[in-house]
């Protein structure tokens, strides 16, 4: 269940939000992956960063003008030890 691909400013390569397996939609508060591709081989990952997050995740193109890096939000765990 992949969502949001996202072209660096160079096009070679892309950054999508995979969900799991079944997700209706894209919902927040899920176990997701920020997944790497190049976009010359979509289906060999570069890398993949494995997070809790969801919608919000990566909504919006956040490249960097040079292609070098991107952006993209996490769910913070909340610390039960402060509550």
């Amino acid at each position: 269940m992949d969502w949001f691909p996202h072209l660096s400013p160079n096009g070679a390569f892309a950054a999508y939000l995979r969900f799991p397996g079944g997700t209706q939609g894209h919902p927040a508060d899920l176990p997701v992956a920020v997944v790497l591709v190049s976009t010359t081989a979509w289906d060999r990952p570069l890398h993949t960063w494995p997070l809790f997050g969801g919608q919000g995740t990566l909504n919006v193109n956040s490249w960097w003008p040079d292609s070098g890096r991107f952006a993209y939000m996490a769910y913070p765990f909340p610390d039960s030890a402060k509550d």
